[in-house]
């Protein structure tokens, strides 16, 4: 995975989403559910989010990393 997958909040991660569309959609105990219609990511509402945590995400959301990068 390498360090070019940073080590973030769930906030920030979920302000890049919502830049792109995504709005909520529910939440089940500390997870909850992102969705611009076609595409759902699921955010886990810890301190941080872990490095391959972010990169599922992103392959949820079908983002690219720099393209997220560029949105935080």
């Amino acid at each position: 995975m390498g360090d070019k997958y940073p080590i973030l909040r769930p906030n920030e991660i979920i302000s890049a989403l919502s830049k792109k569309g995504f709005i909520f959609k529910s939440q089940k105990g500390s997870h909850a559910k992102y969705t611009n219609g076609i595409k759902t990511a699921i955010i886990p509402m810890h301190s941080t989010v872990a490095k391959g945590t972010l990169r599922s995400i992103l392959i949820q959301a079908e983002i690219e990393l720099n393209e997220f990068l560029s949105l935080l």
